[in-house]
């Protein structure tokens, strides 16, 4: 359920650039500012019962609430400006498409966190992906108007690796205050309700031509309640259940969905090479949430019945090696390792 709820998430995200297009006069700023800012305040005041209830906890961990809703405000601004210069596809191919490298490198360097091999492969074939589609893009970009117009596509792709940076450490944040008993919806509201406050002076700034028009009102609206707010409602679900990067790794399929948006809403163009890119993206996501044979079998087994009285049952379940021994200890191994 968590790698469903990560997926869920990708699905709604991988629309916000494709939207962003239908108001075209509101600026990258704006709309991260109006999506993130206050779809972080809408998270916050649902979840304010709960966060009330556990600020003890989060004054415990406060450098941990801070780090993540710094990241939380720089996160859309390099998001939607790489987009804006370097285009949908590849904005957030790169946005995305990085951040599993750099989550694993946190947890490894911080929570000295095992990587498995499968999501070692998972992430290979996700990588490899995402530059196939970037380098899809970044020709297609130069081919019409050589190396000056490919000037703001490196840019945007630069900035897209501060947002891959940025997701990352606020994925992590979620999930380590989750891990230290703080319910998802009270984590993420306060991470992201700190990030929407960091944010209201550039909505305020910025954010004039959002009410210029109903249709620039609408794409806000839109963006600040369905991508954002339920599709991180969904993300802090799955981080209750999954690893952050195994969560980074599954959103692989947001650059996936907006470049097929991209090609299909919005007139971009996709090379064979980018086709490719999203086939091994689709692939890195089957790779990763695929049951293994020996999880398929095992849960195909029948269960050993437990023969004798209940004081004999109770003894023969307390001996080590006992069938309902064995059974607790794998589905605790396959609830920790089967999303990895």
């Amino acid at each position: 359920m968590g790698a469903v709820c990560v997926l869920a998430a990708s699905v709604l995200w991988g629309t916000t650039g494709t939207a962003a297009t239908f108001a075209p006069d509101v600026g990258p700023l704006a709309v991260a500012a109006v999506a993130m800012g206050l779809g972080g305040l809408l998270q916050a005041l649902v979840a304010a019962p709960r966060i009330a209830h556990h600020v003890p906890r989060l004054r415990a961990q406060l450098g941990t609430v801070l780090l993540g809703a710094f990241a939380v405000a720089v996160y859309p601004l390099a998001f939607y400006s790489s987009m804006h210069l370097a285009g949908v596809a590849a904005g957030t191919v790169v946005s995305i498409g990085a951040a599993p490298l750099v989550s694993a490198l946190i947890e490894r360097v911080v929570d000295h966190r095992r990587l498995t091999r499968r999501w070692t492969s998972a992430a290979a074939l996700g990588l490899l992906g995402t530059v196939l589609l970037c380098v899809a893009e970044a020709a297609h970009a130069s081919g019409g108007g050589g190396h000056a117009s490919a000037v703001p596509t490196l840019l945007g792709l630069g900035l897209g690796l501060v947002a891959a940076t940025t997701y990352a450490l606020y994925s992590w944040a979620a999930h380590r205050l989750i891990t230290r008993r703080i319910p998802s919806r009270a984590a993420m509201g306060a991470v992201f309700g700190l990030g929407g406050l960091l944010l209201l002076p550039v909505l305020l700034a910025t954010g004039a031509p959002l009410v210029a028009s109903w249709s620039n009102a609408a794409v806000g609206t839109y963006m600040a309640l369905v991508p954002m707010f339920a599709g991180y409602v969904l993300f802090g679900w799955g981080l209750a259940r999954v690893p952050a990067s195994t969560a980074t790794t599954l959103s692989l399929l947001e650059p996936a969905v907006a470049a097929v948006l991209a090609v299909l809403v919005v007139g971009e163009r996709l090379s064979a090479a980018g086709w490719t890119g999203i086939a091994l993206v689709v692939a890195c996501l089957a790779v990763l949430t695929a049951p293994t044979t020996s999880a398929r079998w095992r849960l195909q087994r029948p269960p050993a019945p437990v023969a004798g009285d209940a004081d004999a049952a109770r003894g023969d379940l307390a001996r080590p090696g006992a069938p309902g021994r064995q059974a607790g200890a794998w589905l605790s191994r396959a609830g920790l390792r089967g999303v990895q």
